[in-house]
Protein backbone atom coordinates (compact mmCIF):
# COMPACT_ATOMS: atom_id res chain seq x y z
CA UNK A 1 0.00 0.00 0.00
CA UNK A 2 1.74 3.38 -0.63
CA UNK A 3 1.11 6.24 1.30
CA UNK A 4 -1.43 7.74 -0.36
CA UNK A 5 -3.16 4.78 -0.38
CA UNK A 6 -2.97 4.75 3.09
CA UNK A 7 -4.09 8.04 3.28
CA UNK A 8 -7.14 7.72 1.50
CA UNK A 9 -8.32 4.75 2.94
CA UNK A 10 -8.00 6.52 6.67
CA UNK A 11 -10.28 9.66 4.86
CA UNK A 12 -13.05 7.31 3.20
CA UNK A 13 -13.45 4.96 6.32
CA UNK A 14 -13.78 8.06 9.31
CA UNK A 15 -17.55 9.04 9.62
CA UNK A 16 -18.69 11.01 12.27
CA UNK A 17 -19.60 8.69 14.88
CA UNK A 18 -22.79 9.45 17.05
CA UNK A 19 -22.85 6.45 19.56
CA UNK A 20 -20.29 5.25 21.36
CA UNK A 21 -19.09 2.40 23.52
CA UNK A 22 -18.54 3.26 26.96
CA UNK A 23 -15.02 1.62 27.32
CA UNK A 24 -12.90 4.49 27.89
CA UNK A 25 -9.67 5.11 25.77
CA UNK A 26 -6.28 3.99 27.67
CA UNK A 27 -3.70 7.14 28.68
CA UNK A 28 -1.10 5.77 26.69
CA UNK A 29 -3.78 5.36 23.70
CA UNK A 30 -4.96 9.24 24.56
CA UNK A 31 -1.58 10.12 24.70
CA UNK A 32 -0.42 8.64 20.64
CA UNK A 33 -3.68 10.67 19.86
CA UNK A 34 -2.83 13.58 21.26
CA UNK A 35 0.65 13.46 19.95
CA UNK A 36 0.24 12.98 16.43
CA UNK A 37 -2.52 16.02 16.53
CA UNK A 38 0.41 18.41 17.66
CA UNK A 39 2.07 17.93 14.44
CA UNK A 40 -0.50 20.19 12.82
CA UNK A 41 0.80 22.94 10.52
CA UNK A 42 -0.10 26.33 11.95
CA UNK A 43 0.49 30.01 11.11
CA UNK A 44 3.73 31.07 12.13
CA UNK A 45 4.25 27.64 13.60
CA UNK A 46 1.87 29.83 16.80
CA UNK A 47 0.51 26.45 17.45
CA UNK A 48 -2.96 28.51 19.24
CA UNK A 49 -5.04 25.26 20.03
CA UNK A 50 -5.43 24.21 24.09
CA UNK A 51 -7.47 21.02 24.26
CA UNK A 52 -9.27 20.14 27.30
CA UNK A 53 -10.02 16.28 27.42
CA UNK A 54 -12.27 14.81 29.66
CA UNK A 55 -12.16 11.21 31.27
CA UNK A 56 -13.87 8.95 33.45
CA UNK A 57 -16.69 10.33 35.98
CA UNK A 58 -15.56 14.12 34.51
CA UNK A 59 -17.18 13.32 31.39
CA UNK A 60 -20.39 12.36 32.52
CA UNK A 61 -20.89 15.28 34.89
CA UNK A 62 -19.60 17.49 32.38
CA UNK A 63 -22.32 16.00 29.78
CA UNK A 64 -25.43 15.91 32.79
CA UNK A 65 -24.71 19.51 33.78
CA UNK A 66 -24.52 20.99 29.86
CA UNK A 67 -27.87 18.73 28.94
CA UNK A 68 -29.36 20.79 32.18
CA UNK A 69 -28.02 24.36 30.75
CA UNK A 70 -29.19 23.72 27.46
CA UNK A 71 -33.10 23.04 28.53
CA UNK A 72 -33.06 26.62 29.42
CA UNK A 73 -30.16 28.23 27.82
CA UNK A 74 -29.38 30.67 25.08
CA UNK A 75 -26.78 29.86 22.44
CA UNK A 76 -23.86 32.17 22.57
CA UNK A 77 -20.73 30.84 20.49
CA UNK A 78 -17.79 32.50 20.73
CA UNK A 79 -17.72 32.80 16.91
CA UNK A 80 -20.59 33.29 15.27
CA UNK A 81 -22.72 30.61 13.62
CA UNK A 82 -23.60 31.43 9.75
CA UNK A 83 -25.88 34.37 8.87
CA UNK A 84 -27.33 32.40 6.09
CA UNK A 85 -26.83 29.14 4.10
CA UNK A 86 -27.21 29.39 -0.06
CA UNK A 87 -29.60 26.89 -1.78
CA UNK A 88 -26.56 24.62 -2.09
CA UNK A 89 -25.71 25.04 1.52
CA UNK A 90 -29.36 23.96 1.97
CA UNK A 91 -29.06 21.19 -0.17
CA UNK A 92 -26.22 19.42 1.52
CA UNK A 93 -27.56 19.89 5.06
CA UNK A 94 -30.89 18.64 3.81
CA UNK A 95 -29.33 15.31 2.66
CA UNK A 96 -27.41 14.98 5.53
CA UNK A 97 -29.87 15.54 8.07
CA UNK A 98 -32.37 13.27 6.01
CA UNK A 99 -30.28 10.56 5.85
CA UNK A 100 -29.07 11.19 9.48
CA UNK A 101 -32.83 10.48 10.91
CA UNK A 102 -33.46 8.02 8.44
CA UNK A 103 -31.05 5.64 9.52
CA UNK A 104 -32.31 5.49 12.94
CA UNK A 105 -36.42 5.14 11.37
CA UNK A 106 -37.29 9.28 12.44
CA UNK A 107 -39.01 11.17 10.18
CA UNK A 108 -39.38 14.97 9.93
CA UNK A 109 -42.16 15.29 11.24
CA UNK A 110 -41.49 13.47 14.49
CA UNK A 111 -40.84 16.29 16.50
CA UNK A 112 -40.29 14.80 19.64
CA UNK A 113 -37.94 12.42 17.95
CA UNK A 114 -35.95 14.56 16.51
CA UNK A 115 -35.71 16.71 19.48
CA UNK A 116 -34.63 13.80 21.10
CA UNK A 117 -31.88 12.74 18.96
CA UNK A 118 -30.93 16.89 18.89
CA UNK A 119 -30.17 16.61 22.36
CA UNK A 120 -28.14 13.54 22.06
CA UNK A 121 -25.71 16.26 21.36
CA UNK A 122 -25.51 17.17 24.66
CA UNK A 123 -25.10 13.67 25.93
CA UNK A 124 -22.02 13.81 23.91
CA UNK A 125 -23.77 10.34 21.95
CA UNK A 126 -22.79 8.66 25.19
CA UNK A 127 -19.26 9.09 24.34
CA UNK A 128 -16.43 8.54 27.28
CA UNK A 129 -14.09 11.49 26.30
CA UNK A 130 -14.78 14.90 24.81
CA UNK A 131 -12.33 17.63 23.84
CA UNK A 132 -12.71 21.09 23.76
CA UNK A 133 -10.58 23.00 21.52
CA UNK A 134 -9.54 26.94 22.29
CA UNK A 135 -7.99 29.27 20.35
CA UNK A 136 -5.86 33.12 21.68
CA UNK A 137 -8.78 35.30 21.03
CA UNK A 138 -5.84 37.61 20.18
CA UNK A 139 -5.77 35.50 16.92
CA UNK A 140 -8.50 36.15 15.17
CA UNK A 141 -9.21 33.71 12.37
CA UNK A 142 -6.30 32.41 11.74
CA UNK A 143 -6.05 30.77 15.25
CA UNK A 144 -9.73 29.53 14.52
CA UNK A 145 -8.45 28.23 11.01
CA UNK A 146 -5.38 26.92 13.00
CA UNK A 147 -7.50 24.93 15.17
CA UNK A 148 -9.61 23.64 12.50
CA UNK A 149 -6.43 21.82 11.14
CA UNK A 150 -5.90 20.60 14.22
CA UNK A 151 -9.28 18.89 14.66
CA UNK A 152 -8.90 17.42 11.11
CA UNK A 153 -5.53 15.78 12.25
CA UNK A 154 -7.30 14.67 15.60
CA UNK A 155 -10.12 12.95 13.38
CA UNK A 156 -7.80 11.10 11.27
CA UNK A 157 -5.45 10.25 14.14
CA UNK A 158 -8.17 8.65 16.20
CA UNK A 159 -9.64 6.85 12.81
CA UNK A 160 -6.29 5.58 12.25
CA UNK A 161 -5.92 4.41 16.41
CA UNK A 162 -9.80 2.44 15.99
CA UNK A 163 -11.47 4.76 17.60
CA UNK A 164 -14.96 7.05 16.75
CA UNK A 165 -15.22 10.67 17.29
CA UNK A 166 -17.80 13.66 16.10
CA UNK A 167 -16.30 17.34 15.32
CA UNK A 168 -19.41 19.25 17.58
CA UNK A 169 -20.16 22.91 17.00
CA UNK A 170 -23.35 22.43 18.98
CA UNK A 171 -20.84 21.97 21.96
CA UNK A 172 -19.36 25.99 21.58
CA UNK A 173 -23.09 27.19 20.91
CA UNK A 174 -23.08 27.04 24.78
CA UNK A 175 -19.42 28.56 24.91
CA UNK A 176 -19.97 30.90 28.21
CA UNK A 177 -21.10 27.52 29.88
CA UNK A 178 -17.86 26.00 28.69
CA UNK A 179 -15.88 29.10 29.79
CA UNK A 180 -17.05 28.24 33.48
CA UNK A 181 -17.13 24.72 33.68
CA UNK A 182 -13.42 24.18 32.33
CA UNK A 183 -12.30 27.73 33.83
CA UNK A 184 -11.44 28.95 30.33
CA UNK A 185 -10.04 32.24 30.55
CA UNK A 186 -11.80 35.43 28.54
CA UNK A 187 -8.11 35.41 26.09
CA UNK A 188 -9.07 32.04 24.62
CA UNK A 189 -12.17 31.58 22.80
CA UNK A 190 -13.71 28.09 22.00
CA UNK A 191 -13.34 27.10 18.52
CA UNK A 192 -15.15 23.53 18.92
CA UNK A 193 -16.08 20.09 20.80
CA UNK A 194 -14.74 16.83 19.86
CA UNK A 195 -16.66 13.61 21.43
CA UNK A 196 -14.62 10.29 20.90
CA UNK A 197 -13.95 7.28 22.08
CA UNK A 198 -14.54 3.68 21.19
CA UNK A 199 -17.50 3.07 18.11
CA UNK A 200 -20.67 1.15 18.82
CA UNK A 201 -20.51 -0.39 15.17
CA UNK A 202 -23.81 -1.98 15.70
CA UNK A 203 -26.10 0.51 15.88
CA UNK A 204 -27.96 2.00 12.81
CA UNK A 205 -26.95 5.62 13.26
CA UNK A 206 -23.16 5.21 12.38
CA UNK A 207 -23.85 2.76 8.83
CA UNK A 208 -25.22 6.32 7.40
CA UNK A 209 -22.31 7.98 5.12
CA UNK A 210 -22.27 11.64 3.65
CA UNK A 211 -21.37 12.33 -0.13
CA UNK A 212 -19.00 14.77 -1.44
CA UNK A 213 -19.00 17.00 -4.28
CA UNK A 214 -17.66 15.83 -7.32
CA UNK A 215 -14.21 18.14 -7.83
CA UNK A 216 -15.62 20.19 -11.24
CA UNK A 217 -18.24 21.40 -8.28
CA UNK A 218 -15.92 22.50 -6.15
CA UNK A 219 -12.61 22.96 -8.20
CA UNK A 220 -11.76 25.87 -10.49
CA UNK A 221 -8.08 24.95 -12.34
CA UNK A 222 -6.64 28.08 -13.72
CA UNK A 223 -3.34 27.82 -16.55
CA UNK A 224 -2.97 25.31 -20.13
Amino acid sequence: MTRYDALTELLDERYSCRQFLPKQVSREVLEQLLSAARRTPSWSNTQSWQIIVTEGDATRKFSDALVEHVASGVPQPDFPFPANYNALHRARRRECGGALYESIGVVKSDTEATTRQFIRNYELFDAPHAAIITTDADLGVYGAVDCGLYLQTFLLAAQSLGLGAIAQAALAAYSPFLHEWFDIPDTRKVVAGISFGYPDETHSINGFRTSRAPLDETVTFVGS
